[in-house]
């Protein structure tokens, strides 16, 4: 572990002196979220349909929530995300009772019918036709993509390792659950064994570098699995970055996107 774990698991993560920006080298937001389905635009469709987000002319396979995207690949046998290390994202609507009435008629299956969380807010799980496990939860203070929730053996130093390596500010989500805040996104983690993300249905997250070459140099000292190197691609609608894709704890899938 390094400094930073340490000083995690021995004082809790509001207590955290996180790097900064410049040592981390990471804008401190949630890139994207990488969801697996047959048919991307639909998909697409019943996200917008059910959460919002705006359409994008960079590309038909995403919507936009702030400063995080939400892509869709395509894929005709991915594993549901319930049990991977990604395990589920959230999303924030003003009237859980209707929204969740409409999700239903929208194909989604029912998890855990809307409950009141006592000091956080209304939630209900629900599962997309394609298997990802979505919480929908109705916080007033955030509306949108509200959080991505991993599943790890250690939380504590999961969450550590996210707050070292890409920045953030931890801290509690309503003063009670731990966790770091990217943007206005929170990434939780809840205890628990958990299978690689790579092939669920929520494949992998990805969080940006200032330099991908440096980023990628940088978690190599740190014996971070480098799974693919720093290589260009360019979307069909013209729009250029560059990339590369690391393993993060407990086999989590993580790609590094440098935007231009």
């Amino acid at each position: 572990m390094g400094r930073h774990v340490l000083a995690l698991c021995a004082c809790g993560i509001a207590a955290l002196q996180v790097p900064t920006l410049a040592q981390t080298g990471f804008r401190p937001i949630v890139d994207h979220i990488h969801l697996a389905a047959p048919d991307q635009a639909k998909a697409v469709a019943w996200y917008h349909e059910h959460f919002g987000g705006e359409t994008m002319t960079e590309g038909p396979d995403r919507l936009l929530f702030g400063d995080t995207r939400l892509l869709v690949q395509r894929s005709e046998k991915a594993q549901p995300s319930t049990g991977s290390v990604l395990d589920h994202i959230g999303f924030s609507v003003p009237d859980i009772d209707a929204t969740m009435r409409a999700l239903q008629a929208g194909g989604a299956r029912v998890l855990e019918p809307v409950r009141d969380a006592p000091g956080l807010f209304k939630l209900a799980f629900v599962e997309d036709p394609w298997g990802t496990r979505i919480e929908v939860t109705q916080d007033p203070e955030k509306l949108g993509l509200h959080h991505v929730h991993l599943r790890a053996p250690d939380p504590a130093a999961a969450l550590a390792w996210y707050a070292s390596t890409f920045g953030g500010r931890p801290g509690k989500l309503k003063d009670r659950i731990d966790g770091i805040n990217y943007g206005g996104v929170w990434l939780l983690a809840r205890q628990g064994d958990a299978t690689p993300s790579q092939g669920h249905s929520i494949d992998h997250i990805g969080f940006r570098p200032l330099n991908v070459d440096a980023a990628v140099s940088e978690l190599k000292g740190r014996n971070v699995k480098i799974a693919t190197e720093p290589r260009p691609l360019t979307l069909p609608s013209g729009v250029s970055m560059r990339l590369a894709f690391i393993e993060g704890p407990d086999g989590v899938r993580i790609e590094l996107v440098q935007r231009q």
